[in-house]
């Protein structure tokens, strides 16, 4: 049934200019209550994606659904969606109250109706009693908070968001995450988030798409894209990692780095070449004489929680993030568990 299962679904969606392909066959569905982030560099694709759903872009070809009906053609005030961009196009000359009641007047609503609905809007992003202030005379927290009350005042069934943290600082970004996520869950809507920042995809998404060059190269819940990346790719986008050539001897064996090490991954067939991701907090410093790596401490960085340390292994130099410092020219022992090793087909060029 569509009512429990796609609301949105993309059918081999591409889209050209000049005939340069930006999308290329994107298949992808969204679920009703679902908070989707789609994730990638620069001109991925990503914001090409959010403008056809929003109905801001006409794909080239492909399908895009609603409920299961085509909507590819349908203009954007017709869509159940509201879009909320990083600069805000909030309107300078209208107050909070009357930037956020615009379209409820184009419904031709009653003032009562109209007040009622903007007043929740503003409790709802903590902004009660703002309603008679000029938008300019808000922080840019605040002026993005009248943007997602603007959208949501029309109670869209999504909420498409283009990176609309952006442009404020770190400290208040944060914040600004977690009331998101906690906005989204209270509404019950689905939101379908934009950004290259991969902090805020693993810190707000039910789902993660991540995307590069126009293509979709994994799709999962932000502890198996953590977890268990793809490709190299998704492995440095997502967070940090040593990515090593290696050589699959046989199922659950792998050599790297001059060494063989048990892991839990299989078919990858005997002697296959293979890319190795292993995250830097999953290097265990151990004593010079039992560790199945030997090596040298080149460099150590303090980063709060843990340190960073830059260990020369002869062949390569892994990143080790550990909460116990070694001074820098040590000689110490690395070990990693087998659940850590994770092996990818290597990435296609």
């Amino acid at each position: 049934m569509w009512e429990n299962e796609h609301l949105i679904d993309l059918k081999n969606i591409c889209k050209e200019y000049d005939g340069v392909k930006v999308l290329k066959d994107i298949n992808l569905y969204i679920r009703k209550k679902e908070f989707v982030t789609l994730l990638g560099p620069s001109g991925c694709g990503k914001t090409t994606t959010l403008r056809i759903i929003g109905g801001f872009e006409t794909p080239t070809s492909g399908e895009l659904l609603f409920e299961g009906k085509e909507i590819s053609h349908v203009p954007p005030y017709k869509r159940r969606v509201n879009t909320v961009f990083q600069k805000y196009a909030l309107f300078p000359h209208l107050n909070v109250h009357d930037n956020i009641a615009f379209g409820l007047k184009l419904k031709k609503m009653s003032k009562k109706e109209i007040d009622h609905k903007v007043d929740a809007m503003l409790d709802l992003v903590n902004l009660q009693g703002y309603g008679k202030r000029h938008v300019d005379a808000l922080s840019g927290g605040q002026q993005q908070r009248v943007a997602i009350a603007r959208s949501l005042v029309n109670e869209p069934e999504v909420l498409l968001l283009d990176e609309p943290l952006g442009a404020l600082d770190l400290k208040l970004r944060k914040e600004m995450q977690l009331e998101l996520k906690d906005m989204q869950q209270r509404l019950g809507i689905t939101f379908l988030y934009v950004t290259h920042d991969q902090e805020e995809a693993l810190t707000m998404s039910d789902t993660i798409v991540v995307m590069r060059d126009g293509n979709i190269l994994q799709i999962g819940d932000p502890k198996r894209i953590y977890d268990e990346p793809a490709n190299a790719f998704v492995a440095d986008f997502i967070g940090e990692s040593n990515i090593l050539k290696g050589t699959m001897v046989r199922d659950e064996l792998v050599e790297f780095a001059g060494g063989r090490f048990p892991c839990v991954d299989f078919g990858f067939g005997e002697n296959a070449p293979v890319d190795v991701v292993i995250r830097p907090e999953d290097i265990m410093l151990v004593g010079e004489d039992v560790g199945q790596l030997v090596g040298t401490i080149r460099s150590v960085l303090f980063k709060g929680v843990h340190y960073e340390m830059m260990i020369d292994c002869g062949e390569y130099t892994l990143k080790v993030h550990s909460t116990t410092m070694q001074p820098q020219g040590s000689r110490v022992g690395l070990n990693i568990v087998p659940f850590n090793i994770h092996i990818m087909k290597p990435m296609e060029v």
